[in-house]
């Protein structure tokens, strides 16, 4: 998918593709700094998209490591699908991450979120963020990245322990925030 599909997708949805164009490699880098590889054994992603987060988890994951990708977007889902097909160890769902329950058995390790909360409805920014600190393994993490620091306080109601680095080499510039129970 080329930037300007990805522009054209952000105009027509902006509520569910929050940026107008796919995150950067740096950005990818910064979300992956917060995860134990080694010690991880599940790890899921929230609004994958073209799967540029997807990318560093599959590239530093250790072998038996499952990743579950949970894209809204069907168009964006069906590029994961196609991408990852022959990818071990991985499950593309075409839902919303405000489901994660129905598609889970154990807890996992991490939640690598590339969500636009600041775009999404309140309630389903609610909902996202209280399961996912539910769902999560207590010495787990919600790793996610926003424009701003508007949203910040109000994922501190779900993860009380916060901490923030900002990535400039990205278009725009982002915040990664690393929250823990």
């Amino acid at each position: 998918m080329n930037s300007l599909t990805f522009l054209l997708r952000y105009i027509f949805k902006p509520r569910t593709v929050g940026a107008v164009l796919p995150s950067s490699k740096y950005l990818a880098r910064k979300m992956g700094e917060g995860i134990d590889f080694d010690n991880a054994d599940f790890i899921a992603e929230y609004g994958p998209g073209t799967g540029v987060f997807t990318e560093m988890l599959l590239s530093r994951r250790k072998p038996g490591t499952r990743l579950l990708l949970i894209e809204k977007d069907t168009s964006f889902y069906s590029l994961l699908r196609e991408k990852y097909k022959n990818f071990p160890n991985i499950q593309i769902v075409n839902d919303s991450a405000e489901n994660i329950a129905n598609y889970i058995q154990d807890a996992p390790d991490y939640i690598v979120s590339g969500l636009p909360f600041a775009s999404l409805p309140q309630e389903a920014s609610f909902n996202i963020l209280k399961n996912a600190a539910e769902l999560l393994k207590p010495t787990g993490a919600f790793i996610t990245f926003q424009y701003t620091l508007l949203k910040k306080d109000f994922i501190g109601q779900f993860f009380p322990h916060i901490s923030v680095t900002r990535e400039l080499r990205n278009i725009p510039p982002a915040y990664v925030f690393l929250c823990n129970k």
